[in-house]
Parts: C-alpha cells; sequence; structure tokens
C-alpha cells in the first residue's frame, strides 16, 4: 500500500472505452504509465470524468486491480465512491480496501438531496467500516449538496477524514477551510480553470482532468507554483485555459477525451446515455485542442532547460 500525502497533482483518470463498449484496458495503462512518466503525484479512478455513474461495481473493482497493478506502490491509487445508497457505498468501500486501494473519494449521496443530517451520517457509515484515508468531494454546483464549515468541523472529528476535493467555485473557501481548520485538512482544488488561483491561496494539491491529456504541463504548473516561480507558471497556465475550459462544460468527458485522443492517451468512445460528439460542435473542441497543441512547444519553450527540469524534478 502507498502512502497517501494528499499533495501535488493528483489525475482523474478517464475511463477509456472500445467501439463494443468494453474497457480498454491496453489504452487505461498507456495512459496510467504516461501519468506515472510526468511524475504525478497519484490516480482517482471512477470519479465524474471516469464515468462513475456507467459503471457496475465489477468494473471498478477491476480498473482498481488494473491500476495497482501497473503502478504497484510508486504512487496512490483512490477510488471513488459516489452512489445512491449508504449501503452500497459501504460495500464499495469494503472491497476496495480489500482490493488494495490506499485511498477513498466520496461524495455526498447521489440522487437525494439528503440534508446536513443524512449526509454526515453517511460520510460517518462509510468511515465506520474501512481504514483506508478519505477525501471528501465537495462539489455542490454539480451535486446539488454543500458540505459547509460546521459540516467538516464535524467531519473533522473521524480521523480518517484527511482531505478535502474543494469544487465549491468559489476560491475564498480555500481560505476559509485554512483560517478555521489550518493544516488539519489537505485541501485539493478541483476545477480545472481555478487551479493557479486555489493554489496561490494555499491549496495543497489538484484533482485535475486535463492532466488526462496533458500530464507533463499540469505537473509543470504545479511545481513551478510550489517553487515561487510565479510568472513562468502563469505563462503556461495562461496557454493551458482554453484547454482546462473544457473541464467546466456538461460535456467534460467527451472533450477531455477528445483531447487525450489527439495526444495519444486516449479514445473519444464513451458510454450512453454519452454520445460521442459530432458535427460542428466536435469540429469546435478539436479546433480548441489542435490550436493549444500548434502552440505547446513554443510555451514550453521559453521555459528555460533549468526551470523545467527544476519543475519537472
Amino acid at each position: 500500500m502507498s502512502a497517501i500525502k494528499w499533495e501535488g497533482v493528483y489525475s482523474a483518470l478517464l475511463t477509456p472505452f472500445d467501439a463494443d463498449d468494453h474497457i480498454d484496458y491496453n489504452l487505461f495503462e498507456i495512459n496510467i504509465q504516461a501519468q506515472v512518466d510526468a511524475q504525478i503525484d497519484g490516480i482517482v479512478l471512477g470519479g465524474s470524468l471516469g464515468e462513475a455513474s456507467t459503471l457496475s461495481f465489477e468494473e471498478k473493482k477491476s480498473l482498481l486491480t488494473h491500476a495497482k497493478r501497473i503502478v504497484k506502490d510508486r504512487i496512490p491509487v483512490v477510488l471513488n465512491i459516489a452512489e445512491q445508497s449508504t449501503k452500497e457505498a459501504m460495500r464499495i468501500a469494503r472491497q476496495a480496501e480489500a482490493s488494495g486501494a490506499d485511498g477513498l473519494m466520496v461524495l455526498p449521496p447521489m440522487r437525494y438531496n439528503a440534508d446536513k443530517t443524512e449526509t454526515l451520517e453517511y460520510f460517518r457509515s462509510i468511515a465506520s467500516i474501512t481504514s483506508l484515508p478519505l477525501m471528501i468531494y465537495n462539489n455542490p454546483h454539480d451535486y446539488k449538496i454543500e458540505i459547509t464549515l460546521d459540516m467538516f468541523a464535524e467531519l473533522e472529528k473521524i480521523p480518517t477524514v484527511r482531505a478535502i476535493k474543494e469544487s465549491t467555485r468559489d476560491v475564498s473557501n480555500v481560505t476559509r477551510l485554512k483560517n478555521r481548520f489550518k493544516d488539519r485538512f489537505k485541501i485539493l482544488c478541483g476545477v480545472d480553470t481555478l487551479a493557479f488561483e486555489e493554489l496561490v491561496m494555499g491549496a495543497d494539491g489538484w484533482v485535475g482532468g486535463l492532466v488526462d491529456a496533458f500530464p507533463v504541463e499540469t505537473v509543470a504548473v504545479y511545481r513551478l507554483l510550489k517553487g515561487g516561480k510565479v510568472k513562468e507558471a502563469l505563462e503556461v497556465f495562461r496557454w493551458f485555459m482554453p484547454l482546462l475550459e473544457l473541464d467546466i462544460h456538461a460535456k467534460f468527458v467527451q472533450y477531455i477525451k477528445i483531447a487525450a485522443t489527439e495526444t495519444g492517451l486516449g479514445s473519444e468512445y464513451v458510454r450512453a446515455p454519452r454520445l460521442k460528439l459530432s458535427g460542428s460542435e466536435r469540429e469546435r473542441i478539436m479546433h480548441t485542442v489542435a490550436d493549444a497543441i500548434s502552440k505547446r512547444k513554443e510555451i514550453l519553450g521559453h521555459l528555460s532547460a533549468a526551470t523545467m527540469a527544476t519543475a519537472l524534478a
């Protein structure tokens, strides 16, 4: 088992499918290896970007065992839990630990707008049956349940709740969390377009989406910022922004899969009810990706070899 620091860049991995709607494990391995080669700090399986709602329990378990076989103990592997029932969430947590997961990312209950008491009890129930460290995913924009500061004060009492994936889209929430809880929780930005600001405000890490297609650039932004090279990080981030904006659209899975396909790390196949892009929409996304790729070497070339070596050391 790999210890989790809950710092750095964590890849919210895509789930690649083939033309017959089966998981493409060869492509899955190619993507993971690219992440490892870029010196990523961890991977998250079966999240929103990983099309969690369409994956069976057995598929999630299989993704986990394949990922652990590939990375061994070089980086931590985190499994996402996004379930409709507490019973199923607890079952997946038990199986995840038995199958070698290093940690869990946990969303509030799905589909039901649970109140404060119900949401906290859901988290407590999951924590009660596993020793794995937990990262709580706070995304009221998409999932309609906000985990407030007062709720985190209750979760603070659970030793295995270690981190927060901050996706409220309010960058000032990083400061609120740090003011109230100091370093009790690690905070990881969960919205690609806000990563620069949140890291400057003191976030400990970044759970990225476009990292699936551009792992080197994502790691470079993080390490340049944490190394105090703000100007250099900003130059890369400004180039990155049109791509990062693909992460904040309802079709972010299709969009990011196109980006990963164009960099050789994915395919466009998605699982229904999602459908592959077509027509002018696909052309628009392809243009955005192609334009960024055409400027990629130029942007990185502006940074000295020594700077990039430091960023990726």
